[in-house]
């Protein structure tokens, strides 16, 4: 098998997992190289996870003939600037999400990628696994009927008793709908379609948040977007739901996700993980049941959007977590909150289509 070369941009938080699952779990990707803008983390990472080169820079990255994937882990208000460079450098690019930090910029990116010939996407991929791949089977079949509608909710207190550099949560490109809400939403639109149009109210419910992780423990941060954030989506299809992110809420559980249909109700995992339970509830069950799951990658298997990806490109089929996905994605969370602003509904423009689920056997 051909192993699709890629290399790696950002060595953050969320750098681990993709580091380990690509050596160990995707075997059809091989990642050629590291870089960050701290040097020592590059260096750590390639010397514990066995990567061959250490760049300089991204330019330097982007300038190397070997990887054909840049893999764009930097901030969210940096993905714009390196997924673009790489895009102009030839290279095919997977960023985690979201695409970019505003809509504007993800239709640049959308429009350069198709210029050049190259593929454009990436995170989330949890939509890959085993849970949400269950509940598409289950609303495919008709185990629920006609879809009427959904709803989501993401409800915690914040990043900043927990996370080592979380102002970042607080500023442009942050916000629980920027930041969890691509989850949510690529659920929900790979379960119930496109969506046509968004009405949205948000707020900011503080002003500063104290940090009171380490190593930045006592410092305040400016609050500079919105931490409480509603939007009301209609679907294509004429389904409606509901989406709910909030970093302001003191709350026992995290992530709840539900599609109600003409003949039953469908309760999904966490959209932040791969797996989870998946319970069925139709009137004459008499209570819900939990279903098996019917797919693998149940565990964290980050990563798996990228090695679709390059399965893609040697001709194995559909790049399901493409940019006609984030893309839309980002214009849905773009949308709630400048509607939220403005105050009225909004129509949506970007084209969506559901990809082909995943097969029983793998992707």
């Amino acid at each position: 098998m051909k192993r699709v070369k890629v290399a790696m941009i950002g060595v953050g938080a969320i750098s681990g997992i993709y580091l380990k699952n690509i050596r160990d779990m995707f075997r059809n990707i091989e990642l050629v190289g590291v870089c960050d803008l701290v040097r020592e983390r590059a260096e750590k990472a390639a010397a514990e996870y066995g990567v061959p080169r250490v760049y300089g820079d991204m330019h330097e990255a982007f300038a190397d003939s070997q990887p054909e994937i840049i893999l764009n882990l930097t901030r969210p208000y940096e993905h714009y600037d390196v997924s673009m460079a790489a895009l102009k450098a030839g290279k095919h690019v997977y960023s985690e999400k979201p695409l970019a930090a505003t809509l504007a910029e993800g239709l640049s990116l959308a429009a350069e990628a198709e210029k050049r010939g190259l593929l454009l996407g990436g995170a989330p991929d949890t939509f890959l696994g085993a849970g949400i791949q269950t509940c598409r089977r289950l609303i495919d079949d008709g185990y629920i009927g006609e879809p009427l509608g959904g709803a989501a909710f993401m409800i915690c207190r914040g990043h900043e008793t927990w996370h080592p550099d979380p102002e970042f949560y607080y500023k442009h490109g942050g916000g629980p709908m920027l930041d969890m809400g691509p989850y949510y939403l690529t659920a929900l639109v790979n379960l119930l379609g496109r969506v046509s149009e968004v009405t949205g109210a948000a707020k900011a419910s503080f002003a500063k948040r104290r940090i009171t992780s380490q190593p930045k423990y006592g410092d305040v941060i400016d609050v500079d977007v919105p931490t409480w954030a509603n939007g009301i989506l209609q679907f294509d299809s004429g389904a409606i739901a509901t989406i709910f992110t909030t970093f302001d809420v003191y709350y026992a559980s995290q992530a709840r996700l539900e599609i109600y249909g003409s003949r039953g109700t469908l309760v999904a995992p966490d959209p932040n993980t791969f797996g989870g339970p998946v319970s069925l509830l139709r009137p004459e069950d008499g209570e819900a049941r939990e279903i098996p799951l019917l797919f693998g990658h149940r565990d964290n298997s980050r990563g798996v959007g990228l090695s679709d990806m390059a399965a893609s490109m040697a001709g194995g089929g559909d790049f399901r977590a493409s940019s006609n996905q984030t893309l839309h994605v980002l214009e849905i969370m773009s949308k709630i909150l400048e509607s939220a602003e403005a105050g009225r509904r909004l129509s949506m423009e970007t084209p969506y289509s559901r990809r082909q689920p995943v097969a029983e056997a793998g992707l």
